[in-house]
């Protein structure tokens, strides 16, 4: 008899930076993440140093924008942990909101005044197009649009998204 496997529940509230680690140079979407977030640390330094590693850090950003094809900038507001599998097509307004360890796929679209709570799944192709918020381990189905608030552990898909189920995995840890 199969034994039930367990899936240890990734946290919706402290991020896991080991998820944006580069394993080796060309990880693009992990570069990406490191010069936003380099940029972000250098440009809160007064003085010489910070202004040069900052605009350093911008270059870079220019540099591993073009290899990703993402629109991610430099001020945006994203927690840590997130994770890019296929950064391409990636657009991300600077006043939308993203909490800890979230997972964006490819041609994603977020406007501005969306606010993601922890441990989100944004499939493939999905446009979030008013200022909406997520809740903390909901899943936005490849494709949709979400158009209105997506409850935690909900599961949303079509266009415009549907609630199609939840998850009992919604638990504050």
């Amino acid at each position: 008899m199969l034994e039930p496997v367990t899936v240890p529940l990734i946290s919706a509230v402290e991020p896991d930076w080991s998820r944006e680690q580069c394993n080796r140079w060309w990880d693009p979407s992990r570069q990406l993440l490191k010069s936003i977030r380099r940029y972000q640390k250098w440009k809160a330094y007064d003085g010489l140093l910070g202004r040069c590693l900052s605009v350093l850090n911008v270059l870079r950003h220019c540099f591993w924008s073009v290899v990703t094809g993402a629109d991610i900038p430099l001020n945006c507001q994203i927690a840590g942990g997130l994770l890019l599998p296929h950064p391409n097509g990636v657009v991300i307004h600077p006043d939308a909101v993203i909490g800890p360890n979230c997972l964006i796929f490819q041609q994603v679209t977020i406007v501005g005044g969306v606010e993601i709570g922890g441990h989100v799944d944004i499939g493939a192709g999905a446009k979030i197009i008013r200022p909406v918020k997520l809740g903390e381990h909901a899943r936005v189905g490849a494709n949709a649009v979400v158009t209105s608030d997506v409850p935690a552990g909900a599961t949303v898909v079509g266009v415009p998204a549907k609630i199609i189920g939840s998850s009992p995995l919604t638990d504050k840890t």
